[in-house]
């Protein structure tokens, strides 16, 4: 697909663009590369050509007719205007593009829309960054040097005569779009079409940032591994970039724009402006909003309203499916198997707590021996709780003593285990929250640590800043050990690590409470019996630990 650029410069030089055409240059700071003789090197391969003027005295004839017209003197004005037409890289293989093809597209591109004006016309085949695309240099000086025939697109009478500028319009840019679709479709070439709007809208200043942050990326990611740590962030993402990013993931689940709005703010504290019916994103390290057309136009409000609408339709058909799996299923369930943690041991009996007692031993009850009216109130209170018990042995279905020891025993059992787990989150939670203090400890020192190691008198740093460089040190020495891979841990995965575990740990104590209480009521139970059936209970009562969990 070729599209079109276009750059206005107010460069009085116009040297600079010949030199640019002809020799090699940095791509990231556009400057000359000098060989080993500090003299310019030539591109590998080109052609060029002029319009109106000889291509290699394109700057002399420019600053001739600059002056015979006293026009382009001030430093502010635009000087000349640069158009490149770039190629889709499948031309070459697939439509046989070669450079002499593409400098006669470029000629014939720049004589029907700028004519009269002095012209240079520079075909590379080396793309930026190494892509490989055929591309062509059409730059023109803003004053026209000939009278020409007015033509349909011209939209001023001047347009047409010599010693006037050259003028950009929006319709005009339209104009230049659609005359370089036609020429492509006409030569069988990929294109796509231009005067569409971009799904995805990325400008030239922010593919370059995009680049210059990725390289910075890189140098402190060196750093990082000269410490032996493994970087946890290896693609760098602009601030448009992110909202981009934000924007897709909030908006793939999201039913309405409230929903939409929350998800911003609460997963990637993103602000979300509504203004005339139009969606504006403010970045968290920004004060101004960027609208969702300079986004493009996956983020503008038409699209995302479009999702919204798509999203609820489907989760109102998911909700359907549930109800309706849910009702052909309820039959099946059994009522002495609800959703507990019971469920999950595969204990065979539901607990819920009640207010069941011990029933009392009227022998060792001392002050029961001296007090014949409180002996009588002790009788009637074990008689209700011998009842309750009873009741308690008919609707839990122990036919056997053996058989309410078995259940005693299954639940000491998944109690003990409950607590290994409980202990096992718990040491889980100890090691992140020693991981997220190291780290945070790491990060804070970081830049002390690096003025010390770039410091010229390193024993006069250290004297200064001790505690810093020790504390640094600690934290690389825990982090090394701890990470197989020697990566340094994200404070993010690492918050939201101690929030699950966190949760695990309400869990795992909730189900061992469960267990501790219900092995208590059990014992209880078995107590009550022996007293019933006039047995001895060997089995005390269980203690609670001095140092319980909470």
């Amino acid at each position: 697909m070729a599209i079109l650029k276009h750059i206005a410069s107010k460069n009085a030089d116009y040297g600079e663009i010949q030199r640019y055409l002809m020799f090699e240059h940095d791509e990231y700071t556009n400057k000359p590369i000098f060989g080993e003789n500090g003299e310019l090197i030539p591109r590998k391969e080109y052609i060029m050509a002029g319009i109106n003027c000889d291509p290699f005295t394109f700057d002399m004839e420019c600053r001739e007719l600059n002056a015979l017209y006293r026009k382009n003197e001030s430093y502010d004005e635009i000087k000349s205007h640069h158009y490149i037409i770039s190629f889709d890289p499948k031309d070459v293989t697939e439509n046989g593009l070669n450079m002499e093809q593409a400098q006669q597209i470029g000629m014939e591109y720049a004589k029907k829309n700028f004519p009269g004006h002095q012209a240079l016309v520079c075909t590379h085949m080396d793309g930026h960054n190494e892509s490989g695309n055929t591309h062509v240099h059409i730059v023109i000086n803003r004053l026209r040097k000939y009278d020409v025939e007015r033509q349909d697109f011209m939209e001023r009478a001047c347009d047409s005569r010599a010693g006037y500028k050259h003028h950009v319009t929006k319709d005009y840019l339209i104009h230049l779009k659609q005359s370089l679709m036609d020429i492509c479709r006409r030569e069988h070439l990929h294109q796509i079409d231009l005067l569409a709007p971009s799904d995805k809208k990325i400008t030239d200043r922010e593919y370059h940032a995009g680049h210059r942050g990725q390289k910075k990326l890189d140098e402190r990611n060196r750093q990082l591994r000269a410490d032996g740590l493994t970087p946890r962030k290896t693609v760098f993402q602009t601030q448009k970039d992110f909202l981009r990013s934000a924007v897709e993931d909030a908006a793939a689940v999201s039913c309405s724009q409230e929903d939409f709005q929350k998800l911003l703010l609460k997963k990637y504290n993103v602000k979300l402006k509504v203004s005339r019916g139009r969606f504006s994103y403010l970045h968290p390290e920004r004060r101004k909003y960027i609208t969702g057309r300079m986004l493009g136009t996956r983020y503008e409000e038409d699209h995302l309203w479009e999702l919204f609408k798509e999203n609820a339709e489907r989760k109102e058909t998911k909700k359907k499916t549930v109800d309706v799996e849910k009702y052909n299923t309820e039959s099946e369930k059994s009522t002495s198997h609800p959703s507990n943690p019971l469920q999950e041991k595969a204990v065979s009996i539901l607990f819920i707590k009640s207010d069941l007692r011990l029933v009392t031993d009227l022998q060792d009850c001392i002050k029961a021996q001296q007090n014949a009216a409180y002996a009588n109130k002790v009788k009637l209170s074990n008689l209700k709780e011998m009842a309750k018990t009873v009741a308690y042995i008919q609707e839990h279905g122990y036919d056997s003593r053996d058989s309410l020891e078995d259940s005693f025993s299954e639940i000491k059992s998944h109690a003990s285990d409950s607590r290994k787990d409980l202990k096992s989150v718990e040491a889980n939670l100890r090691k992140v929250n020693e991981q997220n203090h190291y780290t945070s400890q790491y990060l804070a020192n970081k830049p002390v640590y690096q003025k010390f190691v770039k410091a010229k008198n390193k024993g006069q740093f250290q004297q200064e800043h001790p505690t810093e460089i020790a504390l640094y040190e600690a934290a690389r020495r825990f982090l090394k050990e701890q990470s197989a891979d020697g990566q340094l841990p994200s404070m993010k995965l690492l918050k939201a690590e101690k929030e699950k575990l966190l949760r695990q740990k309400k869990e795992a104590q909730k189900t061992y409470h469960y267990y501790q209480d219900c092995q208590k009521e059990l014992n209880t139970v078995c107590s009550n019996v022996d007293k019933i059936l006039g047995k001895p209970h060997t089995r005390q009562p269980e203690k609670q630990k001095s140092a319980d969990i909470s």
